[in-house]
């Protein structure tokens, strides 16, 4: 089991954005800026391309859905979306609101957010969330 799946299963707390029956994104805890969630299917698949194309088109339909949000609640110019699938075997999608490229530069260093500012960001993403 992943530790994404134990997220999913509520073996391991997490700040959720949103989810479904088949999806869920949350916060990273390791974010690059403020708003940076996971978007991942609930079924366990190590590299995003080995989705089936339902899979595949769902999870970036519920992606979509979820940056509108992300968007909505954080200043920035875009939201982008990254795949690199290395640091954890379970397919997910990066959603970073960015200002300038630099903003997705996965070596710079993280922020550090408290409990709070982790929680006020979910619940105001979570509150623009689009059915």
């Amino acid at each position: 089991m992943t530790i994404f799946s134990k997220i999913v299963a509520g073996e391991i707390p997490s700040y959720k954005i949103a989810e479904d029956d088949k999806y869920f994104a949350f916060l990273d805890i390791n974010p690059l800026t403020k708003g940076h969630t996971l978007v991942i299917p609930k079924k366990e698949v190590d590299y995003i391309f080995d989705l089936n194309a339902d899979e595949f088109a769902g999870l970036t339909v519920f992606a979509q859905k979820v940056a509108k949000a992300i968007a909505k609640a954080i200043s920035c110019k875009r939201v982008a979306m990254i795949v690199l699938g290395l640091e954890v075997p379970h397919a997910h999608i990066h959603l970073i609101p960015i200002n300038n490229e630099k903003d997705a530069n996965f070596c710079k260093p993280k922020l550090k957010l408290s409990k709070e500012e982790f929680e006020a960001v979910a619940n105001s993403i979570r509150t623009l969330i689009e059915n």
